[in-house]
């Protein structure tokens, strides 16, 4: 009887205790769902009042996926009170798979809240979330897009202050234009930059310079500039739309052709004088020649008369050639000799006279 009454007694201590646990687990409970509640309480009842619709639930899960709620119940009240609901495509799960993949929600939903304000841009959550993924400022894009943008071309910090082109008469014209652009949210993705816009125009403005006759008509009507640049559609496959290209400023410049021309005619006289020395060193070399074959005729000449003394001395030896022959030849040589020194003479005093 007495085991008995032990028995009991531990089962009723037993039990105690299995109720007192069990209210300390719910108490326990009941503390961690009341900090969940005063932890989200602030963003759940901004949620309800603005009708975000987003639930405790999923504040909770927010904080699971380590996703910022606070960013995220922001973003979509302001989206909610611009009148942009989930029909617009910005729902919390949207909202948060974009922050997940590393985009700015803000600036996301302000760039929707300005495109639907401004009603003639049409921009739509994936554009615009896609824009964003690509590292481009969709903000900036769409405020670009309602208020157009000025580019100076040449940019203010390029290294040349001014587009130089020449006209046909050969006169350097220096001008400055001004580029106003409005960007083209359907092109943002894949589009060319303002680099590409003020290269193009770049190059239009010198076309268009280049074509005319003479620089005078392109002082008189600068439009002519503009019109040319206009109908040649640089903004395609681009990121922006060009409104209007202004003539900011033109400058005569030098004379390029002028210049040109006595660079070519100075290059002429250069290549003139080369020819010309090229002729002279051939007369000299051939003159050189000459005299080279003058002495060599000279040296024949003189091997020649050498031989005239062997052929004497041969003739007397042979008896073909007799003493009195040789002075008679000898004679003869001489009175020959007098003839040319009286002739030489004559003709000098001759000249002389005249």
């Amino acid at each position: 009887m007495l085991n008995l009454n032990v028995s009991f007694a531990l089962l009723a201590d037993w039990g105690t205790n299995m109720i007192i646990i069990g209210l300390m687990f719910v108490v326990l409970l009941m503390l961690v769902l009341f900090g969940i509640v005063a932890f989200f309480f602030r963003l759940w009842i901004q949620s309800i009042w603005t009708g975000a619709g987003i639930t405790l639930f999923d504040l909770m899960a927010m904080t699971i996926r380590n996703v910022n709620a606070k960013m995220i119940v922001r973003g979509k009240i302001m989206a909610v009170q611009a009148g942009l609901g989930d029909s617009s495509g910005i729902t919390s799960k949207a909202l948060e798979a974009h922050y997940l993949a590393g985009g700015n929600v803000p600036q996301v939903i302000k760039s929707m809240i300005a495109a639907n304000k401004a009603k003639t841009i049409q921009l739509t959550f994936r554009e615009a979330t896609a824009i964003d993924l690509a590292g481009r400022d969709v903000l900036e894009a769409v405020q670009t897009s309602v208020y157009p943008k000025v580019i100076d071309c040449p940019p203010r910090n390029a290294k040349r202050t001014s587009l130089d082109a020449m006209a046909k008469n050969g006169i350097q014209l220096k001008v400055k234009a001004r580029v106003t652009v409005r960007a083209n949210l359907q092109r943002l993705i894949g589009g060319a930059t303002e680099e590409t816009i003020i290269g193009r125009v770049g190059e239009g403005i010198v076309s268009a310079i280049g074509s005319a006759d003479t620089h005078s008509q392109v002082l008189e009507n600068p439009d002519l500039i503009s019109k040319a640049v206009l109908s040649r559609r640089l903004d395609a496959n681009t990121a922006f739309e060009i409104v209007s290209i202004d003539i900011a400023d033109i400058d005569v410049g030098e004379n390029i052709g002028a210049r040109l021309q006595a660079d070519q005619a100075e290059a002429d006289t250069q290549v003139a004088r080369a020819r010309a020395e090229g002729r002279r060193a051939m007369a000299v070399a051939e003159e050189r020649e000459n005299l080279a074959e003058i002495e060599n005729a000279r040296a024949m000449v003189v091997d020649a008369e050498s031989e005239v003394p062997k052929a004497i001395a041969e003739a007397f030896r042979s008896g073909q050639l007799s003493i009195m022959d040789y002075y008679s030849l000898r004679n003869v040589q001489a009175d020959t000799d007098m003839r040319k020194s009286i002739a030489t003479s004559s003709n000098s005093a001759t000249s002389t006279q005249k």
